[in-house]
């Protein structure tokens, strides 16, 4: 009885008895609270002129920027004139179209393993576990965060493009070290994780696993997430026909609002990418529709109206963090 009176006593009452982190982190009590978050700013001059949109007349309200690429420049002069926005960094070790490709920001001597024959880093998940190690990859997630400092940037959180450093232990090790060390909150799923564990195949982390690492980055100081919505991607138009904007807009607003919908509870981060494509995107990707149909559904009426009456709160990296923050005080 004493041996479990000293373990309870060494657990934060807060993460013993409180349902969810949103609830830790002093949202309303058994509310949906929402992260609307834009991937892949900065990898195409239409990549911005999206999320934009969907920040300044839609209802989105976080993004994430993919270092490497060509249009960081162009974006960070935006973040000047906008310093309240929710920005983060869409940690970046592959380079997966065929004729717009980018290599690493830490040069090919420094990390080999992330370079493939173009010089650029692989086109896919795989070849970036078969080919990097984990040094490899914490060297470039710091000359990622390195360059957002130097061009004036802290970023308010750091998430990962295509998954690639939930790939494997030892990736997603130093993903969590650099998040921990520098205090920037990471997107990690690490509460009840009900639509994350429905909607994804498995990574190898089990639900005992993914707790461990929410309850290591709360200890830590950070905000944690409680589940993570990730399936808009795949939402398009049927093989073989052309959607009109109305028709792509129509569909992915009734398919935010059926998964919103099933959501338990909690902070939940919401992933989309948002884009505006012009004729040139589609040299780039095939993906110009479903990355419009999420544009044009943030600035739905539909959408605004639906969370308005159902009383989702929406929320951002930045005050999560700075909730965490008086917590910690």
């Amino acid at each position: 009885m004493k041996k479990l009176l000293l373990i309870l006593a060494l657990i934060s009452p807060g993460l013993l008895f409180a349902q969810t982190y949103a609830e830790l982190l002093g949202y309303p009590k058994n509310a949906k609270v929402l992260i609307l978050h834009i991937d892949d700013v900065g990898m195409s001059f239409d990549s911005n002129k999206g999320a934009i949109e969907a920040m300044e007349n839609g209802v989105a309200t976080s993004l994430s920027m993919m270092m490497p690429c060509p249009w960081i420049p162009g974006f960070f002069k935006y973040l000047k004139t906008h310093p309240n926005i929710d920005a983060g960094l869409h940690l970046t070790l592959t380079s997966e179209w065929d004729n717009y490709r980018w290599g690493p920001l830490s040069g090919k001597p420094k990390v080999p393993g992330l370079v493939d024959t173009e010089g650029a880093m692989w086109d896919n998940v795989a070849g970036t576990v078969k080919n990097a190690t984990p040094d490899e990859i914490e060297i470039e997630i710091r000359a990622q965060l390195e360059r957002s400092r130097a061009m004036g940037w802290e970023p308010t959180h750091l998430d990962s493009h295509m998954g690639t450093l939930f790939a494997t232990q030892g990736f997603l090790e130093r993903y969590l070290k650099v998040g921990m060390e520098e205090k920037i909150p990471v997107m990690f799923p690490g509460g009840h994780n009900t639509m994350i564990s429905e909607t994804t195949a498995s990574t190898g982390l089990t639900p005992q696993i993914t707790t461990a690492i929410g309850k290591q980055l709360w200890n830590a100081g950070l905000p944690v997430l409680d589940d993570l919505h990730n399936v808009s991607y795949g939402w398009d138009c049927p093989e073989g026909k052309t959607c009109t904007d109305k028709e792509i807009r129509a569909f992915k607003t009734k398919k935010y609002i059926e998964t919103i919908e099933k959501l338990k509870p909690g902070l939940t981060m919401v992933i989309m990418h948002c884009t505006w494509p012009s004729d040139i995107f589609g040299e780039i990707s095939g993906s110009g529709t479903t990355r419009k149909g999420d544009m044009l559904a943030m600035t739905d009426p539909i959408f605004k109206a639906y969370l308005e009456k159902n009383n989702i709160v929406l929320t951002t990296w930045r005050e999560a963090k700075n909730r965490r923050n008086q917590l910690n005080k």
